[in-house]
């Protein structure tokens, strides 16, 4: 990388960084903390809660990537950050299950997922794109772990509405990155179509990546509908889900490293295949577990169930993190560069839409079936997956 790129990537690393860390730190915990507001004793009431931020960014990811594209990247991002901050303010200050509901939707109003990713990609030379995206994406799990070990802690000192103040505060940092760290933004392309969301809409190996980072992320919320209460069922207290959360994170960070190199050798097919497949193979481990099909094993007698759900946890992230960090990578090498924020403004519409999914209805089928309700039909979800990611073009490869 040249010290722009590697100065661009940094930066608009640690922006999502920012973001996702106030936005993971609740993740772990929510289900758990949302039941003492009023209101909260309805599971899918809180899981609506949970995943409305997804509905908002679904609606409004394609106007800020469009936008970008017309407006420019930082312009939009930097509103968007503003936004996001309010909402966190506005659910730390919560005192219901309603009022978290429109913190949580004012949050999901900041909608700049597209706009990060698209100037990311406008800095960037397409065979270094790969890696710097993996970037993001490894800022994302590293977020995510960090957030897994600290938000009990937190929580159990400041609360539900420390965290969202936090929230705020971080998404304040990310405005500053944004304005004096990240390298300026070159000229804007100029749009060859007339109609550019229709031109994204119609491209097909777009539309199998949107369908994909939608399965994708309505898996992984519905997953954490019901992981918290799994853990505590099987005797692991709320403050030390970390125990199972780190190790597995950071154990699937080793093993993603060796993933990048089989990619440039021509092997993305295969690589992507098989990182859908670990994440299927979860659910219905997970499936089976709920369902007590393995606790009359002599594994399970031998009280080893946190020892089964953090192996499953690692599969879990090893393929989620592979494919976190080369689905948008696709998306910006298929799409014009001048379509590049509508494109990610549709990829991002779908995976908003997912995390909605996910909470809404693994909150309803919590409700409905119980756990094994939940892995059912996430495990149907990701059979679906594959089935239309199976049409990817194994030339695909040489393109990243």
């Amino acid at each position: 990388m040249t010290p722009t790129e590697r100065r661009a990537s940094g930066s608009l690393a640690s922006i999502y960084a920012l973001r996702m860390l106030g936005l993971f730190l609740v993740l772990p915990v929510f289900a758990l903390e949302a039941a003492k507001y009023p209101g909260g004793n309805d599971p899918a009431w809180v899981g609506f809660t949970m995943g409305i931020y997804g509905l908002t960014q679904g609606i409004l990811q394609i106007p800020f990537g469009m936008a970008s594209d017309r407006l420019g990247r930082k312009r939009v991002i930097l509103f968007g950050l503003v936004v996001f901050a309010i909402g966190s303010f506005v659910a730390a200050a919560a005192d219901s299950l309603s009022g978290l509901m429109i913190g949580r939707a004012i949050q999901g109003a900041g909608a700049v997922s597209a706009a990060v990713t698209a100037l990311l990609a406008d800095l960037t030379r397409d065979e270094v794109r790969t890696k710097a995206m993996a970037l993001i994406g490894m800022s994302i799990g590293l977020m995510f772990a960090v957030s897994l070990v600290v938000a009990p802690i937190l929580v159990s000192h400041i609360g539900l509405a420390g965290l969202f103040m936090l929230t705020g505060v971080l998404t304040v940092l990310a405005m500053g990155v944004v304005q004096w760290w990240t390298p300026p933004e070159p000229k804007l392309h100029k749009a060859s179509t007339r109609a550019p969301l229709l031109a994204v809409l119609k491209e097909p190996a777009l539309a199998r990546l949107n369908f994909g980072v939608f399965a994708l992320h309505a898996v992984q919320l519905s997953m954490w509908v019901s992981l918290p209460s799994m853990l505590v069922a099987a005797g692991l207290a709320k403050a030390e889900h970390w125990h199972i959360y780190l190790p597995a994170v950071l154990a699937s960070f080793v093993l993603m490293g060796g993933v990048f190199p089989l990619e440039r050798k021509g092997y993305l097919r295969g690589v992507f295949l098989s990182a859908i497949s670990l994440v299927f193979i979860v659910q219905v481990a997970l499936l089976l577990y709920a369902n007590g099909a393995l606790l009359a094993t002599h594994y399970f007698q031998s009280n080893n169930e946190l020892y089964f759900l953090g192996a499953v946890l690692f599969v879990f992230f090893c393929g989620f993190n592979v494919l976190e960090a080369t689905q948008p990578s696709l998306v910006t090498k298929v799409a014009p560069a001048a379509l590049r924020g509508t494109a990610l403004g549709v990829y991002n519409t779908l995976q908003s839409l997912g995390l909605f999914a996910g909470g809404f209805l693994g909150g309803a089928l919590v409700k409905w079936g119980g756990h094994p309700a939940v892995f059912g039909v996430a495990a149907v979800v990701m059979l679906a997956w594959l089935a239309v990611a199976w049409g990817m073009k194994a030339q695909s490869a040489k393109q990243s």
